[in-house]
């Protein structure tokens, strides 16, 4: 969203790290650093190295779905089938614990999925993850990796890693390199879900990383769906209360493919034109001086919409991106999924 916000004010990646030092200057922000030209050199030299293709956010090649969501990443590093991101897709992620029952129903569901013509994406992770990957190698699967697009974590997957290289499709919004930490998790399971037309968890825990994909997932507009699972087991306990809520009770792919009322919810919209980074705006677009306090007057410990915020504040999206910079880098508000923004913990 930040870069989002920069290319909206400034036009231009170049135009946007022209001003980024005043910004920084401005708002006292003594501990931010731009990446240097040689380090992104070395970046692109790394991913040379690995057989890794950049897709661009605006470009033919970037993954549709994905660029409809609202905090697409500036761009991907891609290992792999391209063409698998432009096909139609279903996520099937759950527990890293799974049970045996879990991994037959994931290796199922993905199977069948797969010879229905659809990719399956998940997150490369141990249990429902790997099991999903694996059953849906010979129709196509794409993982969504919280580290380097080249970093094979978890180790125990190495030799997946190498089946899903002979026809699957690696993608990673990471730098060249980067071990995945914990924070990295959520934001790649915006891209698991915003790859995809739908989401079916198998076991997930109360409190998981699934139920986190799950949540971007409404908040993408995408179908959410469940298996449901034994009321006594913990791993079954999120699936069961989604199922409750109003997801999908899914026995099988074809209670998924229903679910997403096949083939129209599986449509992808024809790119023919680049994505728009820089929308039109308002005639005015020059922020006033006081318009970050202005704004950090508006916003609460609740998320809100950017554009919802322009509007009580009466400025356009673009006069208030660098106000909003401003307050990020002074750490006094953060994103949130879905494009939102609220105060920081400390703010």
């Amino acid at each position: 969203m930040t870069f989002r916000r920069l290319i909206a004010r400034y036009g231009t990646a170049a135009r946007a790290l022209d001003a980024l030092p005043g910004i920084v200057t401005r708002t006292g922000a003594n501990a931010y650093q731009l990446c240097s030209a040689r380090q992104g050199e070395e970046e692109m030299e790394r991913a040379v190295a690995a057989g890794a293709r950049m897709l661009r956010l605006g470009t033919p090649e970037y993954p549709p779905r994905l660029a409809d969501i609202p905090d697409p990443p500036p761009f991907l590093w891609a290992l792999g089938d391209i063409q698998l991101a432009h096909r139609p897709a279903v996520a099937v992620i759950g527990a890293r614990n799974a049970s045996s029952l879990g991994l037959r129903m994931a290796r199922l569901i993905a199977g069948d999925l797969g010879a229905a013509g659809m990719v399956v994406a998940s997150g490369f992770a141990r249990g429902i993850d790997a099991a999903a990957h694996g059953a849906a190698l010979s129709n196509g699967t794409i993982a969504a990796m919280a580290g380097g697009v080249e970093v094979i974590y978890p180790e125990e997957n190495a030799a997946l890693a190498a089946k899903i290289l002979e026809g699957g499709l690696f993608l990673s919004e990471a730098p060249m390199g980067m071990r995945p930490l914990a924070r990295h998790f959520p934001r790649r399971n915006r891209i698991v879900s915003g790859l995809s037309a739908g989401v079916v968890l198998i076991e997930a825990a109360a409190r998981s990383g699934s139920l986190i994909t799950a949540r971007m997932a409404l908040e993408q507009g995408r179908e959410v769906m469940a298996v449901p699972g034994a009321p006594l087991d913990p791993r079954a306990e999120g699936c069961n209360t989604l199922i409750r809520q109003g997801a999908a009770l899914i026995r099988s792919a074809d209670d998924v493919i229903e679910a997403l009322e096949a083939p129209r919810a599986l449509n992808l919209r024809e790119v023919t034109e680049p994505y728009d980074l820089n929308p039109p705006e308002p005639a005015n677009t020059e922020a006033s001086p006081d318009l970050a306090e202005r704004a950090l007057a508006l916003i609460g410990p609740a998320a809100i919409e950017v554009d919802a915020l322009a509007r009580d504040l009466a400025v356009s999206s673009a006069a208030l991106s660098t106000a909003l910079l401003e307050l990020e880098l002074e750490g006094l508000i953060e994103q949130r999924p879905g494009g939102l923004i609220a105060l920081s913990a400390g703010g």
